[in-house]
């Protein structure tokens, strides 16, 4: 089964633009994800409509933070994404009147209710600051270790 990566995708992306520092054009952004500029694009669009990017015309312009990265979560990401399933698994379908069904679902579901929660309050508590300086610390033990 294929997972969505969107979420991490978009996080690359917005770390590549947070170590340049600089904007990015969508032809950029394409190479360091090896995808599409027009992905990139209706991606960032998202974004952008969110509050969380902008984007300039022109020499020099291309995709910018719309505010620092303190100031935004890896929640405020999920959710300018459309609030992706977070879960593949869920309750069946096939025997609503079925007492058994009806119990496997109600323990399923309260169980994943539960990880969601912790999943988005981790998503919350966490900014696109705290993802840079992780990258940083790793970047630095990788130089570190090649020499």
């Amino acid at each position: 089964m294929k997972r969505n990566s969107r979420l991490s995708a978009v996080l690359h992306a917005l770390m590549h633009m947070a170590e340049r520092e600089m904007p990015m054009t969508s032809d950029d952004l394409a190479l360091c994800l090896d995808t599409n500029a027009v992905v990139v694009r209706r991606t960032m669009a998202g974004l952008r409509d969110a509050g969380i990017v902008q984007s300039g015309r022109g020499h020099g312009g291309g995709w910018h933070f719309a505010k620092p990265l303190s100031d935004i979560s890896l929640l405020d990401i999920y959710n300018a994404l459309g609030e992706p399933i977070v879960f593949q698994i869920g309750p069946a379908t096939e025997m609503p009147g079925c007492v058994v069904e009806k119990s496997v679902n109600r323990v399923i579901g309260d169980a994943l209710k539960d990880a969601e929660a912790i999943l988005m309050a981790r998503f919350a508590g966490t900014t696109l600051a705290d993802l840079a300086a992780d990258f940083r610390v790793a970047a630095k033990h990788c130089r570190a270790d090649t020499g």
